[in-house]
């Protein structure tokens, strides 16, 4: 490894340290769901770090790298945020009160790290042996580009989810939650509540949303060290930003063709690459003017609802 990427990695865990014990020892110390203003403030200064890492990328490893790095973060941020869509109905499913909300949350955050880190591990052997993965990577994005842009209905079916059927099976479960516990005696035995299956199925979720984010970002770079810090970055602000904007995603009805678009943009983008190369400058363009366009256009049919005669 060079010295530089191995800097980087070091400034990394150092920064990730940092945030995950300020976040979980100092802000959030009682699980709590956070106020709007908590949630915000808190978003934006993960924002903010996750930009400010992408300038010292630019800055140590040069423009290209650092140009990969914020379209990998913007694109990984917005299947993010899609992925919130299906934590409301994940909770609203298992009628998770708000304040457990928090505590589920954040030890999915800790999972999706993990299991990134494998898959993106894994990802990167498979290119590396099998060039040809590459377009089966591509074809998997544009269909589901395609699913999401048809606005194919979200349907959680935790009863059918594997997970939960082998946890229900090799575990005595209660019928009620018990607090934040994941754990709890009934009659002198230690029993799941149902906290438990909620921690799996958005554990489950957050691993079928990285069968396509993963593939994304492999569409910008092939560079471990950013595949990953864009994705760790992008999931790390998920739990604030899921308290900012529960309330308000129906708000966005464009958010959804805005990141279908994306995902098949990166997946022609990575089918097409033996036969066109795409600047990595125009792919960040593409990405923001995607979602800036998609917030702009939202707002304003927002904005015309709200100041009709029947609103």
């Amino acid at each position: 490894m060079e010295p530089v990427t191995e800097a980087l990695w070091i400034a990394f865990a150092i920064v990730v340290g940092a945030l995950l014990l300020l976040d979980l020892a100092v802000f959030n110390r009682r699980s709590h769901a956070p106020t709007l203003r908590e949630a915000g403030v808190w978003s934006a200064f993960l924002v903010a770090v996750a930009l400010s890492f992408g300038v010292v990328v630019l800055a140590v490893r040069g423009l290209r790298p650092g140009l990969e790095y914020f379209t990998g973060y913007l694109i990984e941020l917005s299947l993010s945020v899609d992925n919130l869509f299906v934590f409301i109905l994940i909770f609203e499913y298992f009628a998770v009160p708000g304040a457990l909300r928090p505590r589920v949350l954040k030890w999915g955050i800790f999972g999706a790290m993990i299991m990134r880190g494998i898959m993106i591990l894994a990802g990167a052997l498979l290119l590396e042996r099998f060039s040809w993965i590459i377009y089966v990577f591509g074809g998997v994005l544009v269909l589901t580009g395609w699913k999401m842009w048809a606005m194919e209905e979200i349907r959680i079916q935790p009863e059918r989810n594997p997970l939960v059927r082998l946890a229900r099976r090799l575990l005595p479960m209660s019928d009620s939650y018990d607090g934040q516990r994941f754990f709890c005696r009934q009659a002198r035995r230690v029993v799941a509540t149902p906290l438990l299956l909620v921690l799996l199925v958005v554990e489950w979720s957050d691993l079928v949303f990285a069968i396509d984010s993963i593939p994304a970002i492999f569409a910008i770079t092939r560079d471990p060290f950013i595949v990953y810090s864009s994705n760790v970055f992008a999931v790390l602000g998920l739990r604030a930003l899921f308290f900012l904007l529960a309330g308000a995603l129906d708000r966005f009805c464009y958010l959804k063709p805005a990141v279908a678009l994306i995902l098949v943009f990166v997946g022609l983008k990575m089918v097409l690459s033996h036969w066109l190369h795409v600047p990595i400058g125009l792919s960040l363009g593409i990405v923001l003017g995607a979602l800036a366009g998609a917030v702009i256009l939202s707002l304003r049919r927002e904005r015309r609802i709200s100041g009709s005669p029947s609103a």
